[in-house]
């Protein structure tokens, strides 16, 4: 957990653009709400391979959300409930339901609807919430980091100067 703390610091710090960090983290929020094997959770993880979302960020974003998810299941249960019982959708779910593949993704239980319709109607704020958050973290933040004293005694020291030789690591090794 610690490495991928780590990585996703080291994604934070560098010239990632903050929108791809922000889409792994609305897709991990999806990912990380719902039930793990849902059929949706699939067709997540092939958006974040082809649209390049960062996967560090993914990663930990949905053990985080992962995390969240179980206390806040009652609320996507209620939510869920509220939804398939809903009058105005019953022909919806009717036609729907008689599509082999909404049966296989499980949309008619309270939790695996009410958690996904959560995510989707969450996922454009998020998406602009954290994408405000890591552009102010890299202006604020990373610059004062960067600024501060024991960060410019680091960066003078040998070091510094080994860490930003190794390939991988710090940039430009060989």
């Amino acid at each position: 957990m610690l490495k991928m703390l780590a990585k996703f610091l080291k994604v934070l710090n560098s010239d990632a653009e903050p929108g791809q960090i922000s889409l792994a983290l609305c897709l991990a929020m999806i990912a990380g709400l719902t039930p793990l094997f849902s059929f949706h959770n699939l067709i997540v993880l092939l958006l974040v391979l082809v649209l390049r979302a960062n996967l560090s960020a993914f990663i930990l974003g949905w053990v985080v959300f992962s995390g969240l998810a179980y206390p806040m299941d009652h609320l996507f249960n209620g939510f869920g409930l509220a939804l398939l019982q809903a009058e105005a959708l019953r022909g919806l779910w009717t036609s729907l339901y008689k599509l082999s593949l909404f049966r296989l993704a499980h949309f008619n239980n309270s939790i695996v609807m009410g958690s996904l319709a959560f995510s989707l109607i969450a996922f454009i704020p998020f998406f602009f919430l954290a994408n405000f958050i890591v552009k102010r973290y890299r202006e604020h933040v990373l610059a004062w980091i960067q600024k501060s004293r024991i960060m410019q005694v680091f960066k003078a020291s040998k070091l510094y100067t080994i860490y930003q030789n190794i390939p991988g690591w710090g940039g430009s090794g060989s």
